[in-house]
């Protein structure tokens, strides 16, 4: 990896601020519901506190829209990451101003401090050179963690690192090079699969990577466009006209350059995306018409399971159906199960796509568990992703 880590500054006694992405999900009452981000920068927090760093971490959590949200305050992640570190986690009532620096000041070495909610300020998601001056304030060194949140000129992912010295942290570095190494160098042959409800939001992607990879499965929502532009009718099925040209030159080319692609060949489909609505399974010939298709059949499932057991790098983002109803879940969940049993290279990137793995407790089974949906979908892209390019890089 070109970017300075952590590990190579010097942490010792210097108060370090690491942005981290603890924006987790929160259950009714208030208590966390999936702690997977929180564990994922572990080895970085771990790491600084028995370098014997002073530690302030700052994080967004939800969308409070510029303005102080009782319900999305920080206190729950810290008493979480209290139990996973086995130390006490401060918690300062803001993330700038004369609170956040007393908090700060009083750290000792090896301390852990968490700032509240970065996007109480509307200048954070501004990128508002004052609120990144405060930030620095209160540090000595920046370290990015927050893969998730490095797609976006925030004040606290690029501001912030104008202003300190800035390197990647431990998690960083683990995605950015999981990720370059699928794109740049993976194991052969590279499949991509690629679902979710919109083409629009992946069709980026699909021209980035069409030249890299020699096999896309195509599922989700976004599949009924790719079928309509095959000439198939998809009954009520949600259709992005305005992408049907570019995603014929798309078959075209990955045709043209021996790319194997493989579409749905049945399907589940219902008449409406509800619980307990009417449901059956039909070739891609044959959906009837006002029905919607909501998941992938089981032929289709066992000729992706066919095709990823001869690749060596897998790349999965965005699920096969509507995952969010357990009618349409098992396209995605029984694709889950053929990538735990493979031997490849398997990454996964996407919320829905991880929720998934997480939830079915397969994740220990994948290569790599992005934790950036968009931000992965961005560099697969081959954006440049702001958070990253401001990072200092290695002396070559």
């Amino acid at each position: 990896m070109i970017k300075k880590t952590v590990k190579d500054v010097d942490v010792g006694g210097k108060r370090v601020l690491v942005r981290v992405d603890f924006n987790v999900p929160l259950a009714q009452d208030g208590t966390i519901s999936d702690d997977t981000r929180i564990q994922a920068c572990l080895p970085t927090i771990n790491y600084l506190v028995a370098q014997r760093a002073r530690v302030i971490l700052c994080s967004h959590l939800g969308r409070p829209k510029g303005r102080v949200a009782e319900e999305l305050r920080l206190a729950p992640v810290a008493r979480r990451l209290s139990q996973l570190l086995g130390q006490p986690v401060a918690v300062a009532r803001d993330c700038v101003g004369p609170e956040a620096e007393a908090a700060a000041a009083q750290l000792k070495d090896g301390e852990v401090l968490l700032l509240e909610n970065l996007r109480f300020h509307p200048e954070e998601e501004a990128n508002d050179p004052g609120f990144a001056q405060a930030l620095a304030r209160l540090a000595d060194l920046f370290v990015n963690d927050a893969f998730g949140a490095s797609h976006r000129a925030h004040a606290s992912v690029v501001g912030v690192a104008e202003q300190l010295p800035a390197v990647a942290g431990l998690l960083m570095e683990k995605e950015l090079e999981a990720l370059g190494k699928a794109v740049e160098d993976p194991a052969r042959p590279l499949a991509a699969i690629i679902g979710g409800a919109k083409v629009s939001d992946k069709i980026g992607v699909l021209e980035n990577i069409l030249d890299r990879i020699d096999a896309l499965l195509i599922g989700g929502g976004m599949a009924a466009t790719f079928l309509k532009a095959e000439g198939y009718e998809v009954g009520a099925s949600a259709v992005e006209e305005d992408r049907l040209e570019p995603i014929k030159g798309l078959i075209h080319r990955a045709r043209c350059r021996g790319v194997r692609l493989l579409l749905p060949s049945d399907v589940t489909v219902a008449e409406r995306l509800e619980a307990g609505a009417p449901a059956k399974t039909v070739s891609v010939a044959e959906v009837p018409p006002g029905w919607l298709i909501a998941d992938i059949g089981p032929t289709t499932l066992a000729q992706f399971a066919q095709e990823l057991r001869r690749c060596g790098t897998v790349l999965w983002n965005g699920p096969m159906g509507v995952f969010e109803m357990p009618q349409f879940a098992r396209g995605t969940r029984d694709l889950v199960k053929v990538l735990a049993g493979l031997k490849a290279t398997t990454i996964i990137g996407g919320g829905s796509t991880v929720e998934a793995v997480t939830e079915m407790g397969l994740a220990p089974k994948m290569s790599h568990v992005s934790t950036g949906g968009g931000a992965s979908l961005e560099f697969l892209e081959g954006k440049v992703l702001p958070g990253v390019a401001v990072l200092e890089n290695r002396e070559p």
